[in-house]
């Protein structure tokens, strides 16, 4: 569904619901170079289970009008317009990788609004190597296949969603590429560049007062799961651990959505 935030189009899927202004619901946050469309089996899940839900497509990807974002908080700003827009009181905010810092900016932003905060495949600090940020701003491509062979660790999905066979590093590469090609300037770059300055993730996480939970990929080796240490502790977080790489809503959709339902159940 498409709403107007001062003239600019901010897209959101409701997985599969019409959508009506909600007291309540649940928000979805991609990471870099991905759109709403990784989060379609959680937010169809729970859509049709009673809790409305909107997973976003940030500013210059997919479906919702640019410029991109520049910064995290700028991106948590953006995101309570939305919610305004949408006609939602309270959320629980559910984000990944580069997402999972927006939700953690939101939920510190105003905490009265949040419900419960759920980050997945996170870490903090967020920092991109070097070589990497070079590789992605020179050669955005091959940073692309980069970190597909990185986010994954198998290379077909099991017999699940979205269906047994697929194969996990071309849907992630074409999706990327996709997003990367709809924008001006070099989105991959630009969002590495915004995980890697966000500096504030734990004066974020002293401000938020809803209940927490981290949901990790043991073989992940983008946000390994040690690198959690700090914020699980200024956070309280519960954690939960699936066997999957970076991405893990892809490699692992069914222990995710059963973590899920632990953390947010209806």
């Amino acid at each position: 569904m498409n709403f107007d935030l001062g003239g600019r189009t901010a897209y959101a899927y409701t997985g599969g619901k019409p959508w009506q202004p909600a007291p309540q619901a649940i928000v979805f946050v991609h990471g870099a170079l991905n759109d709403h469309s990784v989060w379609t089996l959680l937010a169809r899940w729970y859509a049709h289970h009673g809790l409305p839900a909107l997973a976003v497509d940030l500013p210059g990807h997919g479906r919702s009008s640019g410029p991109p974002g520049d910064s995290i908080e700028a991106l948590a700003d953006w995101l309570f317009a939305l919610l305004d827009a949408a006609g939602v009181g309270q959320a629980y905010f559910v984000g990944h990788s580069m997402g999972s810092l927006i939700a953690l900016e939101a939920c510190a932003r105003h905490p009265g609004r949040a419900s419960g905060l759920v980050m997945v495949g996170t870490a903090y600090p967020m920092k991109v190597s070097p070589a990497l940020l070079e590789t992605a701003r020179g050669q955005p491509g091959r940073a692309i296949d980069m970190v597909n062979a990185f986010s994954h660790s198998g290379i077909a999905a099991k017999p699940s969603y979205p269906g047994p066979g697929a194969w996990l590093h071309g849907g992630g590469r074409a999706l990327m590429h996709r997003i990367q090609g709809l924008g001006e300037g070099n989105l991959f770059e630009h969002d590495f560049r915004l995980c890697d300055r966000y500096a504030h993730g734990l004066e974020a996480a002293a401000a938020v007062n809803c209940p927490v939970s981290l949901i990790v990929g043991e073989r992940d080796v983008m946000t390994p799961p040690r690198a959690t240490a700090e914020l699980v502790q200024a956070l309280q977080a519960r954690v939960m651990r699936v066997r999957a790489g970076h991405a893990l809503m892809q490699e692992a959709p069914d222990a995710v959505l059963n973590a899920m339902r632990q953390a947010v159940p209806v």
